[in-house]
């Protein structure tokens, strides 16, 4: 094979309004180029330094099963920094990195997972029970609370009190004020990034962050004064477990892990699951296909029969490859020369796994702007043609939780209540900080679910 030394084709735009359509305009910005460049592509970026996108299989596959030794994968992700901490395992590298994924896995994975399923139905139905019939209500904002309540009782351990009220409030403005149009285009402008108090917009960032990192390290205090108590939340149990050497985790370590799942865990399964209500709701015989499978389980069916459903999970993936929350995986800086599918790329490029150009490829997913669950019925996809959670040593540890908690919440809801849009036009993704997601002031109205007849489901 002739390896060439040249860089893929690639736009010749300005970097500040190339930057201005990649904020305001993130979809877009991937599909023109893509067009005009195909599956992979260069950007000039910072310091002469260029961003090569990715989106072939056959690359993917060669980037996330390369030595991690070729890339720097933490200093990639440094925008994150500010909120994550430095010892968050998104920022990490190397041994340091793997010796933290080990710890951090086996909470989210097995029987401990399992036994998280009563709880976020319980937590669903509550939120759902607080809806008026017939009234108007922010789909978005429902399924936040719903994900924030989870992650603060799975992974925090918090149920109820004044400490619960404070940090889902805390939580709920911080990820709220990052989420707005300002916030999102700070994260791509230093200059923008600048603490004058309280009253401006980073200020009120970093003041946020201070109070919740107060509520953070007195919880871990307590909790590790208390160490006896046999408690299965998340930070109990990153608080016995153990490094190889014997260590236990820092404050610090504990604190950045806890903020990193918080993100990781709460804005993405928000933004899925008000797609997923979304796209049921547009496509009506969806949720009637949904609606027959759920109801072949009964009343209160056992949360891992749920999980089970093959329409069901075909739905919550078919979400999530058609509007992939994070559009592109982990960054990957070049630190040793690497060859990805022909093209020799130096010390310092910038690679870039376009998730969102993955799930779109004609030659994987015929039709791919349609929305249809069937096709995962039909085939299974490699990790390097379906990979919402990115892939490699960096793939999201907590990918099998998201899909159980995006199961178990739909069910619950899709069982009691019919879920639909009240101003019936199509939506397009919009950026939300660093994921997209659906437009925040999508309407929704809940009435009482219509029971249908009991047809055979066909998967």
């Amino acid at each position: 094979m002739t390896v060439t030394t040249n860089l893929p084709d690639g736009p010749d735009m300005p970097r500040f309004l190339r930057l201005i359509k990649f904020i305001t305009q993130p979809v877009k910005y991937l599909e023109d180029f893509a067009q005009v460049y195909g599956d992979n592509f260069a950007i000039l970026g910072r310091d002469d330094k260029h961003l090569v996108y990715f989106s072939h299989p056959k690359a993917l596959e060669e980037i996330f099963a390369a030595d991690a030794t070729h890339f720097e994968t933490g200093r990639g992700n440094g925008i994150l920094r500010f909120l994550l901490g430095d010892s968050s395992l998104i920022l990490l590298d190397g041994d340091r990195h793997q010796r933290q994924r080990n710890l951090l896995t086996p909470p989210f994975h097995g029987e401990r997972m399992r036994a998280y399923g009563e709880t976020i139905r319980e937590i669903t139905q509550q939120v759902s029970n607080e809806w008026n019939i017939g009234k108007p209500f922010n789909i978005r904002d429902s399924m936040q609370e719903i994900t924030l309540r989870v992650i603060l009782r799975v992974v925090f351990g918090v149920y109820n009190g004044s400490r619960f009220q404070e940090l889902r409030q805390l939580l709920t403005s911080l990820l709220d004020f990052m989420g707005t149009p300002l916030i999102s285009t700070a994260f791509f402008f230093n200059f923008m990034q600048k603490d004058f108090g309280a009253w401006s917009p980073w200020g009120r960032i970093v003041m946020l962050l201070q109070k919740i990192d107060q509520l953070i390290y007195a919880l871990i205090q307590e909790r590790r004064a208390e160490s006896q108590q046999n408690r299965q939340d998340i930070l109990s149990l990153l608080i016995s477990a153990r490094y190889e050497d014997g260590q236990p985790m820092s404050d610090q370590e504990l604190r950045d892990e806890l903020m990193t799942m918080l993100v990781a865990g709460h804005e993405t399964t928000s933004s899925a699951l008000t797609w997923a209500f979304y796209w049921i709701d547009q496509l009506p015989e969806v949720g009637e296909k949904l609606l027959r499978e759920i109801n072949t389980l009964g009343i209160n069916p056992e949360p891992s029969h749920i999980a089970r459903l093959p329409y069901l999970t075909a739905v919550c993936q078919e979400t999530l490859r058609i509007y992939p929350i994070v559009i592109s995986g982990f960054l990957r800086i070049v630190k040793s020369p690497i060859e990805i599918m022909g093209y020799q790329l130096s010390k310092g490029t910038v690679i870039v796994p376009s998730i969102y150009l993955a799930h779109h490829r004609e030659a994987v997913y015929p039709q791919p702007k349609q929305f249809k669950p069937e096709r995962f019925l039909e085939r299974q996809f490699s990790p390097y043609e379906y990979l919402p959670f990115g892939g490699g040593n960096r793939r999201c540890i907590g990918l099998a939780f998201a899909q159980y908690e995006m199961k178990i919440a739909l069910a619950t809801i899709l069982s009691q209540f019919q879920v639909s849009l009240v101003h019936k036009r199509p939506v397009r993704p919009v950026r939300r900080g660093l994921t997209l997601a659906a437009p925040a002031g999508m309407q929704m109205v809940a009435t009482p679910q219509i029971q249908l007849a009991s047809t055979p489901v066909v998967v």
